[in-house]
């Protein structure tokens, strides 16, 4: 007799009433989230700790995750993951890889996050690109009792992604100068020495990396709490403002976002956004951000250059996008995405002001991108000039 399946210990519940059963990992409880889909094959602990994943639980669409354990140099944010949850094809197994200080269960435990392995991730993708990024509810009961009703209430429950600013949730409690650079072989993450180009960076959701780019790219970054205003930025008399990602609604981010930008606007220095700040800067330049069907999420995502025809392979991760055709004279799109035609870069025709949506740090993903990081650091030396 061949053995029986083992009893389900974590379900996933859907607002629309579909369950999915599996073995549950990491913590014990429930939670509730958005749920969308990652197509990275490498980089699951920066994706979870990538605060732009605030309120989202991760379906990665490979099935290999946990194999090669967890790192703290490995972590975007200093503080607990930001994603609420994940679900995986299959369980992970023991970690293999010198730099593994600690293995993926055992984090997740240690940080209070549930997760779920033995899904249908194929099946569960194609429900998200069809019906959009449902509302779940994730619960892990060792002893597999569920309360399905309750599970599903909470998911019809909760409010959603709409209107609601996580920025204020994840960003710095307050500001900081960051100087290390990315890391290399076999020195690690060094430091910048010397002086820099005074850039002030608005922590709507950083990503460390981000910062180290900056770094690496010759930058003295101050990083500033997203609630910062105006006054708090010029004091620091910065020869360059730089808008971070971040996760939530932008809308909603931009009732005190926007007004900080307008201002800075005004003293003519050069402006850098990424992800959500992409779309506060297109906010700030009077364009609009809507809710996208499943977003993107992933590190294979192509991008073209309007303007030399190039196509980019971009990391990616977000659920709302800027309107293009919201975009106001003066302010043209630099990149779209050639998956759907989805706005992904903007630029002001008269002054070194310019935005994307993709990550071009690539952490995790490809380094096609990380030329913008350098046109941020040779408008600030053309302005001094």
């Amino acid at each position: 007799m061949p053995n029986a399946a083992p009893r389900p210990t974590a379900c996933l519940a859907l607002a629309d009433g579909t369950l999915f059963y599996g073995q549950g990992f990491g913590a014990v409880g429930d939670t509730v989230a958005e749920l969308v889909f990652n197509t990275s094959m490498t980089g699951y602990q920066e994706i979870l700790t990538d605060p732009s994943y605030a309120g989202q639980i991760v379906t990665f669409t490979f099935p290999h995750i946990g194999n090669t354990g967890v790192t703290p140099e490995d972590d975007e944010s200093v503080e607990t993951p930001a994603a609420a949850g994940l679900v995986v094809k299959w369980d992970p197994t023991e970690p293999s890889n010198w730099r593994a200080t600690d293995d993926l269960v055992a984090w997740l435990k240690k940080h209070n996050r549930i997760a779920i392995g033995g899904i249908d991730t194929r099946r569960l993708t194609r429900a998200i690109r069809q019906q959009g990024a449902p509302h779940v509810a994730l619960a892990h009961n060792p002893d597999g009792i569920f309360d399905i009703e309750a599970l599903i209430a909470k998911a019809r429950a909760w409010k959603g992604l709409v209107g609601l600013d996580l920025a204020k949730d994840v960003t710095c409690a307050q500001s900081y100068r960051w100087n290390e650079k990315t890391w290399a072989w076999p020195e690690g993450y060094t430091q910048r020495e010397g002086e820099g180009l005074r850039v002030v960076a608005i922590d709507y959701g950083a990503k460390r990396n981000i910062l180290r780019c900056l770094a690496s790219a010759g930058c003295d970054v101050t990083v500033l709490p997203a609630t910062a205003t105006a006054e708090d930025v010029l004091a620091l008399n910065p020869e360059g403002v730089f808008l971070s990602n971040g996760p939530g609604d932008p809308a909603a981010t931009g009732v005190y976002a926007v007004p900080m930008i307008r201002e800075v606007l005004k003293k003519d220095i050069p402006v850098f956004g990424i992800c959500l700040g992409h779309q506060m800067l297109a906010l700030a330049l009077g364009a609009k951000t809507v809710k996208m069907n499943h977003g993107h999420h992933g590190a294979n995502h192509p991008v073209k250059d309007v303007e030399t025809g190039k196509v980019e392979i971009t990391s990616m991760n977000h659920g709302f996008t800027v309107d293009s055709q919201t975009l106001p004279e003066g302010v043209i799109e630099s990149h779209v995405s050639l998956f759907d035609g989805s706005n992904c870069g903007i630029r002001m025709t008269d002054r070194p002001v310019f935005s994307v949506q993709h990550h071009p740090e690539a952490s995790p993903g490809p380094q096609d991108s990380f030329y913008l990081f350098e046109r941020f650091a040779e408008a600030i030396r053309a302005r001094r000039a």
